[in-house]
């Protein structure tokens, strides 16, 4: 139940600043919605000082993801394509499904059979990823500490300032600060043995629970994914009670098949947005598995260790979600009628 309850923390953060929400990363995708690159900034900003310091004090250890480049690319290239598509990352459509969305549903559905196409491929797919070149991070890299700490606060201070330069350029509330900096020290938390020693994540819940109902995908890929597949999914059930519960007390639980956002550029069409949606998620389960993480894993987590393998997935990420957020919303706008006032 501690597993749950921490998910449920990890729900109420991102439900709170609407950060789970379709409009909300399709915003984003659009550049028409900077809330969840201030949030991530500020949190990474924040995070990378705190959590190097709480490693080096000993109190907690790395977790970092190996660096499989042709993995990461490749990965990052379905990931950044299948969020922009369907709206939602794998830690944020189990909250968006608590609040009534069905297209959520529609995507964790398409999410578990990309989960589960991956791990059937995976002997053969695995050697095609790229050698295993360890987890090399700036801490491993970089052992000078007269050089190590400098750097540390500098890319803190740029992450933060970034955060606040977007807030002053979008203004509107300070949600989304609270937002990161909750999620920052859940991280925190997380990161310690005596309460999780397991870092944030989500995706590896996905393949577990395929294949724990199916019995099918290869049996090297579960021994692999098993315990970190179990964990996230108590992690994600106590996400998925969070939308639940906050939609319900606030009286905002709506039953949604197609969002406002989706009408805009796609239409009403419920097959469309049920199609699209399951397309998107196989995109970013298959992404995700063949990277070793999502964007609560890989970007934030990863991210705050300053590790190699999370930067080079972010850097290839963002960059396709905006490329396809464009190609994908931007020039597909649905003309508005004109009327006499």
């Amino acid at each position: 139940m501690e597993v749950v309850f921490l998910g449920f923390l990890f729900g109420a953060a991102l439900a709170y600043a609407r950060l789970n929400c379709f409009d909300t990363i399709v915003g984003m995708a659009l550049l028409k919605n900077f809330t969840m690159a201030k949030t991530m900034a500020f949190a990474l900003g924040l995070g990378v000082v705190l959590m190097q310091a709480e490693i080096h004090l000993g109190w907690a250890s790395y977790h970092i993801k190996p660096l499989i480049v042709l993995g990461l690319i490749g990965g990052g290239v379905l990931f950044g394509m299948g969020m922009a598509i369907l709206g939602y990352c794998p830690g944020t459509i189990v909250i968006s499904l608590g609040q009534g969305n069905l297209d959520a549903l529609v995507g964790i559905i398409g999410g578990l059979f990309g989960s589960l196409l991956f791990a059937v491929l995976y002997p053969g797919l695995a050697p095609l990823l790229g050698p295993d070149l360890g987890t090399p991070s700036v801490s491993s890299t970089l052992h000078d500490a007269a050089l190590f700490w400098p750097l540390t606060l500098l890319i803190g201070v740029i992450f933060m300032g970034l955060a606040l330069v977007l807030q002053r350029m979008e203004g509107g509330g300070w949600r989304w600060l609270h937002a990161a900096v909750g999620l920052t020290f859940l991280n925190l938390l997380l990161n310690l043995p005596a309460v999780a020693g397991h870092p944030m994540g989500a995706s590896t819940a996905f393949p577990f629970a395929v294949m724990a109902l199916t019995h099918l995908g290869a049996e090297s890929y579960w021994h692999k994914i098993a315990e970190p597949g179990a964990w996230e999914l108590r992690f994600l059930i106590g996400a998925f009670l969070a939308g639940l519960v906050f939609s319900l007390y606030q009286r905002q639980f709506r039953i949604v098949v197609v969002p406002s956002l989706w009408v805009r550029y796609h239409g009403t069409s419920v097959s469309k947005r049920g199609i699209w949606s399951f397309v998107g998620g196989v995109l970013i389960l298959f992404g995700a598995r063949m990277a070793g993480g999502c964007t609560s894993g890989h970007i934030i987590s990863g991210g705050m260790q300053l590790a190699f393998s999370s930067m080079l997935f972010a850097a290839v990420v963002f960059p396709v979600f905006l490329l396809t957020g464009r190609l994908f919303y931007q020039m597909r706008e649905k003309p508005r009628r004109s009327g006499r006032g």
